[in-house]
């Protein structure tokens, strides 16, 4: 087969594999056809996986094939082992691991172009092959931080214990990370102007990397589901520049195509948190400190502590009840007991339904994979603002594990680090019931007039111990 019917062939398959990639993120819109969409995705993956074998120019199929070995071994035991309380923190390693082959195939890129082209490069391909280089290595770091901080990683430092989680605000950050990102533009010039050595484009990586770090160690905890989603727009923008400098479509359009889905869900997930789409770009949020009341001042004396008997006699005859999950019920492993329990008062015709904050847990749609692991309906799946808008006539409010997005502060108190944040406005319901081990603050690290407010009972407790106990003691009622 001739050269050029060869190519033509190859970019059909490329077409098919692109229309695809936009069906299979069409299907991830809505969780009923999120798996159909998945399998679409990865069967457009395989057309273009195949497509680029079939096109030829193999180095080596015996290092080809190992490579490939090694990465589905990988990607199998990961996907059986990582429990669902892991999976932020592996989104986020897949997002560093994407910019991590965006810079690597770019960089040999550049290598082989110099050794074969005699210096005389294409200005199209050696911005192309910047662009990958330094937004790829700002998303791996970027990512690797995100990841320690999402796995609450700490070290000790001048004798005091940081946590990787927090905010950590370096002194004149916002002077030194402008000093890299000028660094680094000078750098790209450098690897576009100079193409006889692929050195220029290393030392970019380096100081890409460096700001990386920089640009993300300052974002607290309570701000990861927006940082994953922008790093994933990250990667998909480094993959997108990659494709250019390779001159491969359907990588151009994969990469495009996760570059502005990313932006997207980075939008909803600022407007979820009340932040600026500047605020995330420039690391400005979760790394404001205000002065507040102390937990004793909001808590002592006005806490009320429950067992699960009173938790089932309060239950006994209400009509509705509205369950807000948050991260604690994905450390305890509770969604199938939530869901028995669920049932449970469903078939004592009790109306039931979940709360669903946009950015409680680590990642955007955290709560929403948890809860169909379940199998519970995603017809109970409610959104913040359909909840918010009927909560006054909700009999018991159950929050499991969650904290700043239904903490009340957020509406009450502009000097708040989380002021303005919309939130689960569960306050408003007849009875809040709250399980928690302890009165510990969220990531934004307050406390919650929720806990101490006089239609509130506090459940001290691990999530799936609660439940299971809350279904024994409402079978026994």
């Amino acid at each position: 087969m001739d050269p050029a019917t060869k190519e033509v062939i190859q970019n059909v398959a490329y077409l098919v594999a692109s229309v695809l990639f936009i069906f299979g993120l069409k299907g991830l819109t809505h969780p009923r056809t999120a798996v159909r969409g998945n399998l679409t995705g990865s069967v457009a993956m395989l057309i273009a996986v195949l497509a680029t074998l079939w096109g030829g120019d193999i180095i080596s199929w015996n290092l080809l094939i190992g490579s490939i070995a090694v990465g589905s071994v990988a990607g199998t035991i990961m996907a059986l082992k990582i429990p669902m309380t892991g999976m932020p923190q592996m989104v986020a390693l897949f997002n560093g691991v994407g910019g991590a082959a965006s810079f690597l195939v770019a960089g040999a890129e550049l290598a082989y172009l110099i050794a074969h082209a005699d210096g005389v490069l294409a200005k199209q391909t050696t911005i192309a092959i910047a662009a990958s280089g330094l937004i790829g290595a700002v998303t791996l770091l970027g990512s690797l931080v995100a990841f320690a901080k999402l796995a609450e990683f700490k070290f000790t430092f001048g004798g005091k214990k940081i946590w990787f989680s927090s905010s950590l605000v370096l002194p004149g950050r916002h002077f030194i990370n402008s000093l890299f990102a000028i660094v680094c533009a000078g750098l790209c010039v450098m690897v576009v102007m100079n193409t006889t050595t692929s050195s220029w484009y290393w030392l970019l990586v380096v100081a890409a990397s460096v700001l990386g770090v920089l640009i993300t160690i300052p974002i607290g905890g309570a701000d990861m589901p927006v940082v994953i989603a922008l790093l994933n727009s990250y990667s998909g923008l480094a993959a997108c520049a990659t494709g250019f400098a390779i001159n491969n479509n359907v990588l151009i359009i994969a990469g495009s195509l996760v570059g502005a889905s990313g932006l997207i869900l980075t939008s909803i997930m600022c407007k979820a948190m009340n932040r600026s789409l500047s605020n995330v770009i420039f690391a400005t949020m979760g790394s404001s400190s205000a002065s507040g009341p102390s937990a004793d001042d909001v808590y002592e004396g006005k806490i009320k502590a429950t067992s699960a008997d009173e938790i089932a006699m309060l239950l006994d005859g209400v009509q509705r009840v509205v369950i807000v999950p948050g991260y604690g019920l994905a450390v305890s492993q509770a969604q199938h007991t939530v869901r028995d329990f669920a049932n449970l008062l469903e078939s004592r015709g009790t109306a039931v339904e979940f709360g669903i904050h946009p950015v409680a847990g680590r990642m955007p749609g955290h709560m929403n994979v948890l809860l169909a692991e379940a199998d519970i309906d995603y017809d109970k799946l409610k959104e913040m603002d359909d909840v918010n808008s009927t909560m006054d006539t909700v009999d018991v409010a159950i929050v499991i594990g969650a904290n700043d997005v239904v903490n009340p502060v957020a509406r009450t108190d502009p000097n708040s680090p989380i002021a303005g944040m919309p939130i689960i406005n569960v306050d408003k319901a007849r009875t809040v019931i709250v399980i928690k081990r302890s009165l510990s603050p969220g990531f934004a690290g307050i406390p919650n007039p929720l806990f101490a407010a006089d239609n509130t009972l506090m459940f001290f407790n691990d999530g799936k111990k609660a439940f299971n106990e809350l279904v024994a003691a409402v079978k026994e009622s």
